[in-house]
């Protein structure tokens, strides 16, 4: 992914962070809005660079324990969200360089597994919270990964078929 481009890298991150604020003040279940979630997180990694799907990942789990999307007890859990977020979003990234939908597909499965290795652990390991609230952590985290990946995946192919000014970053 390239490096950050003034004003189309900051109004690119500006509009993804903005629709995946929209999701999450929906409210919806995790299994809706997590798919959505990790889908604008790879569609702004896809479109303006790593950079700017760390940065939406960031603030991200803060948002969703306002919301109550992310129950008070996880709250813990924020940082290694956090952190499985930007794993998520780098290795995507490092992986979509090649731009062939293989590499992609592949980038989207090892970001997913990587994410859900880094909260499944966290929450197994060092973060003391009740076993049903752990779940929450554990498989449905790389389920929503591996959905939003492939909605991203989806909708980048349909933005480059419409050749909408929306061009892949690149390097």
């Amino acid at each position: 992914m390239e490096r950050p481009k003034g004003i189309r890298f900051v109004t690119q991150t500006a509009m993804f962070f903005a629709l995946t604020l929209l999701v999450q003040a929906f409210g919806f279940p995790q299994m809706l809005t997590g798919p959505l979630v990790n889908a604008f997180l790879l569609l702004s990694t896809i479109f303006s660079g790593i950079l700017s799907g760390i940065i939406i990942g960031l603030f991200t789990p803060w948002v969703a324990l306002l919301r109550g999307i992310l129950p008070a007890p996880l709250s813990p859990m924020v940082p290694f969200i956090m952190v499985g977020n930007g794993a998520l979003v780098t290795v995507f990234g490092l992986l979509a360089k090649r731009k062939s939908l293989s590499f992609e597909i592949v980038g989207v499965c090892l970001g997913a597994l990587v994410k859900y290795l880094i909260l499944s652990q966290a929450v197994r390991f060092l973060v003391a919270v009740p076993p049903p609230v752990a779940r929450a952590m554990q498989v449905p985290q790389l389920v929503t990964a591996l959905l939003g990946g492939a909605v991203a995946l989806s909708l980048s192919r349909a933005v480059e078929r419409t050749r909408l000014p929306g061009k892949r970053a690149s390097g």
